[in-house]
């Protein structure tokens, strides 16, 4: 079985995503639609695309079976929704929504259809995650009791850049996106190794004081002044997560730029930038080789053009010894991949649960876990750090009817 999809929008990240997409053998032809037309025609010459469509209203017109959005964090709640009703599968960019009524709209558009929603967190086939994941699935930690995830990107590695290419003149306004409204690189790569979920949290903002008007109240679309927040979240478990957002920090985020440590009663694991370490109440191992990886493309490889120097090495990284890769498709050896070896998997992911009307692992109700505590905790910060239940919208349903589901 194979099926067509459409790229929605043709800036920095699409690109690499789109040639995966029309090299799997899940997928026959592949189109692209951008805003600014000129980006969607040379992305679709450069790796010979099966065509351009004018708008995204367009696209959901044609024969396309499937989308996958590649645009602006704050717009894929909306656009899932609008594709899904117009029959379309879709695959979104983080984060899955930005308020927890776009959530719920996408999760009742996703049972109404019975088409494949998924999210692709890269954080889900981080080398730390699978590691613990696997670790976790040992019972190898006992009890995780604690747990943490940093997504600690500074702005001036590559985030100045990114956000004047997709924002044009007035880039400032969506500069100053809340940091904890992006959480799913580090709740994710919590969550995606000890499973369950989030019911409170606590969380304070940290406001800005560079002053170069981003992170400015008077200029955020967001009316956004935090470039920086912590959340500790209470889990079902009777653990705890601590979550960090930072976009104001002194960290090498172009080494990692998402870091986790967990802890159970018998045995923890620590990440730093270059070093990893899997510890119990005797030894300290460490286990950096297992989770290193290598650049798959150079610095100098047209599909990193339009993509900020410091940000490179996230869109280029490869494999670590503790990924699988037998499931892949051998069509995929020798690709490019990115963050940390994610790519590939989250690709396959997706064509194969069209293909075969499965539920992906980042489906739409994993998706909210990954990011509905993040939403709740950005309006914590906004009421001085108070406690707030995190909603839950139940455990992953399997999807209605047929094998074929496409329209």
């Amino acid at each position: 079985m194979t099926f067509s999809l459409g790229i929605v929008g043709a800036g920095q990240f699409a690109g690499v995503f789109a040639k995966l997409f029309a090299a799997h053998p899940g997928v026959d032809r592949v189109y692209v639609t951008d805003v600014v037309a000129e980006r969607a025609d040379a992305l679709a010459e450069r790796l010979d695309l099966a065509g351009v469509h004018a708008d995204f209203e367009q696209m959901l017109a044609s024969d396309v079976d499937a989308v996958a959005l590649f645009t602006q964090r704050w717009t894929h709640g909306p656009l899932v929704v609008q594709a899904l009703n117009a029959g379309k599968h879709v695959y979104s960019a983080v984060p899955m929504a930005v308020s927890q009524a776009e959530i719920a709209a996408i999760i009742e558009a996703v049972r109404a259809t019975g088409l494949t929603y998924m999210m692709g967190e890269t954080s889900q086939y981080n080398p730390a995650t699978v590691y613990a994941r696997g670790r976790h699935a040992n019972g190898d930690f006992g009890r995780i009791i604690y747990a943490e995830g940093d997504y600690v990107h500074d702005m001036d590695l590559g985030f100045y850049d990114a956000y004047k290419y997709s924002g044009g003149a007035d880039w400032k306004k969506t500069a100053s996106y809340p940091p904890m409204l992006y959480p799913t690189h580090s709740i994710g790569g919590v969550l995606g190794a000890v499973g369950g979920r989030a019911t409170s949290v606590s969380c304070i903002g940290v406001r800005d004081q560079r002053g170069d008007g981003v992170f400015d109240k008077d200029i955020s679309m967001f009316d956004n002044d935090f470039s920086n927040a912590t959340a500790l979240f209470e889990l079902d478990g009777g653990g705890t997560m601590r979550i960090n957002e930072m976009r104001r920090v002194g960290y090498p985020s172009h080494l990692r730029e998402s870091r986790f440590r967990y802890f159970g009663t018998e045995a923890s694991f620590e990440q730093l930038a270059e070093v990893s370490v899997w510890q119990d109440k005797e030894k300290v191992t460490d286990v950096s080789s297992v989770l290193a990886t290598a650049a798959t493309m150079g610095d100098d490889d047209d599909a990193l053009a339009d993509v900020a120097p410091a940000l490179r090495d996230a869109f280029a990284s490869g494999m670590a010894e503790v990924h699988d890769a037998s499931r892949l498709p051998r069509e995929f050896v020798g690709l490019p991949n990115g963050h940390e070896g994610s790519h590939h998997f989250l690709v396959d992911d997706f064509v194969t649960a069209v293909n075969t009307g499965t539920l992906p692992p980042v489906n739409a109700w994993v998706a909210a876990r990954y990011t509905l505590p993040g939403i709740i905790a950005h309006e914590s910060a906004l009421r001085g750090g108070e406690r707030l239940p995190v909603p839950d919208f139940g455990d992953p349903e399997a999807p209605v009817g047929a094998a074929d589901r496409r329209g």
